[in-house]
């Protein structure tokens, strides 16, 4: 399967593309954050990036959802900075403080080569929506000398629609984590009591764009939406409304990955509910809820063996 970026770079379209995102910098208004900083002459908004994309690390990684990992792992990209900025974020150095080293375009389109040469199965852009115009203006020089795995947009669901529709054809596998159902847990949490209606949209265009996810033979992820959410503590309320919407209005198709991993970080330590890890038996129930939703595509990755009989048994 030909990667669509490769597809569009041919038509000289990805060009255009790469010109329309870079004019965005000059008033950046690429995430609902809106801050219209001119980003090419230093000014700084929430992400605190500029013209160039700070790069914290890069590696295979097997910690991904399993259609992403095969045998090599999933070539991840981690982007310092975040237009979201949880307050328990688990990379909180990472988004928060910004530990990261700036990179050209050069120089991140070899980062996506070497990760391609170690045999990745795909480039796993994290946290990559406050980059999209240096990520859209690095793949010119990647597909020159021979990138061919497809391309996954691994974001916090916080993105605009016309930001999306720069990566249309570009972007072979979405994963958004749908977090928040609540505009106020999104805004005591965040500072974005916009994001659940932001992510719907969001989640419907990804959809639009690739459709349910597609795996080849071997189980590999091809091309698709691959949603996921973090189940946290005291939090069972909004991911039942979240896996209803996903499986009413997006797909009940869906592949979906409830993440068991919530703990405490950053500044969770001073918010109740979120002082305490996530429980077995709040996860139980996320599962159960997503087996009442109809959802059936869920990654066994991120369910503990017990839960993935107790699926296994009472659910598809």
């Amino acid at each position: 399967m030909t990667p669509s970026y490769r597809i569009l770079n041919e038509s000289r379209d990805l060009q255009h593309r790469i010109e329309r995102a870079r004019q965005i910098l000059t008033s950046c208004t690429l995430c609902p954050r809106q801050c219209k900083v001119d980003r090419l002459t230093g000014e700084l908004g929430i992400c605190k990036t500029g013209e160039s994309a700070l790069v914290a690390d890069y590696s295979p990684h097997f910690g991904e959802e399993r259609p992403l990992v095969g045998k090599n792992g999933s070539g991840t990209i981690f982007f310092a900075r975040c237009n979201l900025l949880c307050l328990f974020c688990q990379n909180f150095d990472i988004s928060h403080h910004g530990c990261g080293t700036p990179v050209t375009d050069r120089q991140l389109a070899d980062i996506m080569l070497d990760l391609q040469q170690q045999g990745c199965q795909n480039i796993n852009f994290v946290t990559p929506t406050h980059v999209v115009p240096q990520i859209l203006a690095a793949l010119p020089f990647a597909i020159k000398d021979g990138l061919t795995v497809p391309l996954v947009y691994n974001c916090s669901g916080y993105e605009t629609t016309e930001t999306l529709e720069l990566l249309d054809g570009i972007i072979d596998i979405y994963m958004p984590d749908f977090k928040f159902w609540k505009p106020e847990s999104a805004a005591l949490y965040a500072g974005a009591p916009d994001y659940p209606e932001r992510a719907r949209t969001a989640l419907k265009e990804m959809h639009r764009q690739v459709g349910d996810l597609s795996l080849d033979r071997s189980g590999l992820a091809q091309r698709g939406l691959l949603i996921r959410h973090l189940v946290m503590p005291g939090g069972l309320g909004e991911t039942e409304e979240i896996l209803r919407f996903i499986a009413s209005e997006i797909s009940r198709d869906s592949y979906v990955n409830l993440m068991d991993q919530y703990h405490p970080c950053g500044r969770a330590a001073d918010f109740w509910p979120l002082d305490k890890p996530l429980t077995v038996e709040d996860y139980r129930q996320a599962v159960e809820i997503a087996k009442q939703a109809g959802i059936t595509r869920l990654d066994k990755r991120g369910i503990p063996d017990l839960l993935q009989r107790l699926y296994l048994i009472h659910g598809s």
